[in-house]
């Protein structure tokens, strides 16, 4: 791939040019949670990151681009999962993490701009969907660990085990309306856990 055809902000820097990356995915995040995907303006996020606007234009090009950008960096960042020796406690911390993060002040709003976004564009959907692969695949390991412990049926797709503990907890925060609490996330868990172990993931 040529220089001329790398897209803008693919390109993971190191030393200075990477605290600048840093800086301005931060600036991008704090925006989009304060006002949301339609007032995110490129040259708002430099003034918050105190770099220079041609350093956001030239580097990033368009503001779907910092979000695309923007996801990579916490998919990077995101935390391991939790391994506990137990379907119904890995998959209840599971949820109680999503819980955490969509309940976040900073992040919920975060992640709803994104997901606005992603609607829009191609490129931040296709971060999007990398971001939540990433994610499932962490924690689609305590599943595998399930079956090869025999708690739950052979062939069990892993993958859909864990987007099924998430998705009431996502419905709940852009469809809904209802709460989101520990309660909610719990039962979530629960619910899957149950739904595994019945073979409705088997492929």
């Amino acid at each position: 791939m040529t220089s001329e055809s790398v897209e803008p902000g693919t390109v993971r820097p190191g030393g200075r040019t990477a605290r600048v990356r840093e800086s301005v995915l931060r600036a991008a995040g704090d925006a989009l949670a304060e006002h949301g995907f339609d007032r995110l303006d490129l040259a708002d996020v430099a003034r918050r990151a105190e770099v220079g606007k041609t350093t956001v234009y030239r580097r990033w090009s368009t503001t779907t681009g910092l979000i695309a950008d923007l996801l990579d960096d916490m998919a990077e960042q995101s935390s391991p999962r939790t391994a506990t020796g137990s379907l119904a406690e890995d998959l209840r911390a599971n949820a109680r993490l999503v819980l955490k993060t969509l309940t976040d002040p900073r992040q919920g709003a975060l992640f709803r701009s994104v997901i606005a976004a992603a609607a829009c564009d191609a490129r931040t959907a296709q971060a999007l969907h990398r971001f939540y692969a990433i994610r499932i695949k962490e924690w689609s390991g305590c599943v595998a660990e399930a079956v090869e412990r025999g708690e739950l049926p052979a062939g069990t797709d892993p993958d859909e085990v864990i987007r099924a503990v998430s998705a009431p907890l996502y419905y709940r925060l852009l469809a809904s309306g209802d709460p989101l609490d520990t309660a909610a996330a719990d039962r979530a868990a629960e619910a899957a856990a149950a739904a595994a172990r019945a073979g409705a993931y088997v492929s």
